[in-house]
């Protein structure tokens, strides 16, 4: 696959796992969005949003999605909010298909239960916020994504359905 390969969806949903998987399975590089910003900016995502508020956390990786647009033979994991913006969108179908890995709300509580590392869910109603947030971005991943691929279960399942879809699509 010479174009890009990215998985948005809700946090917790298995993007950087299965984009693991996939990267392996095609011979393709995998980046995960967050881990590029902590890099570039030489803090945690928590730290980012601690400084400089979601804002300054969304303007990052807006430039983080133009210039990894640019690039090729990628497997990109992005952050759970990353197609909140069109122009993040936009930049990251210029090389790529963007594949969404839809969950339940009930796996997301499953899956980040014990998770204290995500800025949006530090809070005491984590489990109506993962409800709420899923319920008002799924338009969002709906409207960005060339396929869905349901992800509730094990993440070699996963992987071979997002293979299975883009075969089956001709993408792959």
């Amino acid at each position: 696959m010479n174009k890009n390969l990215i998985l948005c969806g809700f946090m917790g949903c298995g993007k950087s796992t299965v984009g693991r998987l996939l990267a392996d399975r095609l011979g393709m590089t995998f980046l995960d969005l967050d881990s590029y910003l902590e890099r570039e900016a030489a803090m945690s995502v928590s730290d980012i949003f601690a400084s400089e508020g979601e804002d300054g956390f969304r303007r990052r990786e807006h430039d983080a999605c133009v210039t990894l647009g640019r690039r090729e033979g990628l497997v990109l994991a992005t952050g759970g909010g990353a197609v909140l913006r069109d122009d993040n969108v936009e930049a990251l179908k210029q090389t790529g298909v963007l594949v969404w890995l839809s969950v339940s709300p009930l796996t997301v509580v499953a899956r980040l239960k014990d998770d204290t590392s995500r800025p949006l869910l530090q809070r005491e109603d984590k489990d109506e916020a993962i409800r709420a947030l899923l319920e008002a971005r799924a338009p969002l991943y709906t409207r960005a994504a060339d396929l869905t691929v349901g992800a509730d279960g094990n993440p070699d399942d996963t992987a071979d359905a997002v293979i299975e879809a883009l075969t089956a699509n001709g993408l792959l």
